[in-house]
């Protein structure tokens, strides 16, 4: 009996994760196509490319707070949030995991 009730509660555990994961992904793919894309399928002002595992190496060696950081807070031609203050900080999280995940 307790056994069961231990493989159960770890299957919802995990069903649990793989739904909120999916539900990021899908809001860092739809925050990504609404605000972001339109620099970084171009690459303008060296905005690194959607995909592109050599713009984006240096960048994920420093982890995952500092493109955090750069994305909430802007950098250099990016303004912070990409111009998009009424994004949530969720969302802009959201994206910058949907971005390195496309390179990995």
């Amino acid at each position: 009996m307790i056994k069961s009730l231990t493989a159960l509660s770890i299957a919802t555990a995990l069903l649990t994760f793989s739904a909120i994961a999916s539900a990021d992904d899908d809001l860092g793919k739809k925050t990504y196509t609404e605000a972001c894309g339109v620099c970084h399928d171009a690459g303008v002002a060296g905005s690194p490319k959607l995909g592109d595992k050599e713009a984006w190496a240096s960048r994920i060696e420093k982890g995952t707070d500092a493109l955090y950081e750069t994305a909430l807070k802007g950098k250099g031609a990016m303004p912070a949030k990409g111009g998009r203050a009424d994004l949530s900080d969720d969302a802009v999280k959201a994206v910058v995991d949907y971005m390195v995940s496309q390179v990995k």
